[in-house]
């Protein structure tokens, strides 16, 4: 398992500039922050250490969406799970970390979902297996890389998922049911962003 300070490494070699490395690292401390308060309230039988690790790789990828003068390329955001998987991949990381990158993206994407939204992807199930997998998947849903940066409720989530069918509704309230709500008004204050 990669210490956090290799982690830390990986990101900052990969980060174009130094305000997308702010951005992305920091959302990925704050979900790990939450993984790790929904554990501390339902430990569930998780292995702790990839939990972290997962929550702090899952959105590395990110950085391969920036063109040269900084900009992020918002109408391919939804491939950044399946680029850093491939980055991760090719820095020798195992499968099992780069999984977290490609299984996070809403409440996953299935086969179906990218051909029938014909999404720019891989025609493949990109839906998280493992309890780490769902967990990281889920306390992503809380935090947005938002300018500026803002925590996300569960019914905001709801109506936002929503957009995308009843199914996917049904899955992000199995997921509460299973982790609980994470206490977003301590995270806003330590953090400073507000809850959406």
């Amino acid at each position: 398992m990669p210490t956090d300070e290799r982690i830390r490494s990986l990101h900052e070699r990969y980060a174009p500039t130094a305000e997308a490395f702010a951005l992305v690292w920091t959302h990925c401390r704050i979900v790990c922050e939450i993984a790790e308060h929904l554990l501390d309230r339902h430990d569930a039988g998780l292995d702790r250490a990839l939990v972290r690790a997962g929550c702090l790789l899952h959105d590395i990828g990110v950085y391969r969406l920036y063109d040269a003068d900084g900009r992020l390329d918002q109408r391919n955001y939804v491939r950044h799970g399946v680029l850093g998987h491939a980055l991760l991949r090719d820095a020798g990381l195992p499968e099992t970390l780069g999984r977290f990158c490609s299984r996070h993206t809403g409440v996953g994407i299935t086969r179906e979902d990218v051909l029938r939204q014909r999404l720019p992807l891989p025609v493949a199930d990109h839906t998280p297996r493992t309890g780490e997998e769902h967990l990281v998947m889920y306390a992503d849903k809380f935090h947005s890389k938002t300018t500026p940066p803002t925590f996300v409720s569960v019914a905001g989530y709801t109506a936002t998922v929503g957009r995308f069918g009843a199914d996917k509704v049904t899955r992000f309230a199995a997921l509460v049911e299973r982790f609980g709500e994470p206490d977003l008004a301590a995270l806003a204050r330590r953090h400073g962003h507000p809850v959406a």
